[in-house]
């Protein structure tokens, strides 16, 4: 990702949290986020959505598979469970703690998403992606600021 400039529908100092918008798992961690980061520091797309797919474009990400959480901030971008660590680092105490886990090694941490990740639907379930956690929240979706700009 080139620091100089920014992905479609970002502003300077955005992070972002992409996400798959028809796992219910992915609902889950988007309500706990939502709850834990009370000044609302990190936007949520979902990865089907017009902002999302735009995003993953211009890190030249694949656009029709969805089996991995995109955390961005200002000039970086992480995957996985990376991305998972990335987000919980702005989060305030006690949440803040559970991000020590990221100095577990990538590929033991990574391995452990990539398995859940893959059988997420079935142990999970799978939901139409029509209704958001947080989504009459003003200001927590990208979608927000592109309706507000029209």
């Amino acid at each position: 990702m080139n620091p100089s400039t920014l992905p479609p529908y970002l502003q300077p100092g955005d992070r972002v949290l992409l996400f798959d918008g028809e796992c219910n798992l992915c609902h889950g961690l988007v309500r706990f986020l939502i709850r834990a980061d009370r000044q609302g520091k990190i936007l949520l797309a979902t990865v089907q959505s017009e902002e999302g797919q735009a995003i993953l474009n211009w890190l030249a990400l694949p656009t029709d598979r969805f089996d991995s959480i995109v955390y961005l901030e200002p000039g970086r971008h992480w995957l996985r469970s990376a991305a998972f660590f990335q987000a919980l680092r702005q989060l305030g105490w006690p949440f803040r703690l559970l991000a020590l886990a990221r100095f577990l090694p990538q590929r033991l941490a990574d391995r452990f998403y990539n398995a859940v990740a893959s059988n997420r639907y079935r142990l999970f379930g799978r939901n139409a992606g029509t209704s958001l956690p947080g989504e009459v929240l003003p200001g927590r979706y990208l979608r927000h600021r592109r309706e507000q700009s029209r």
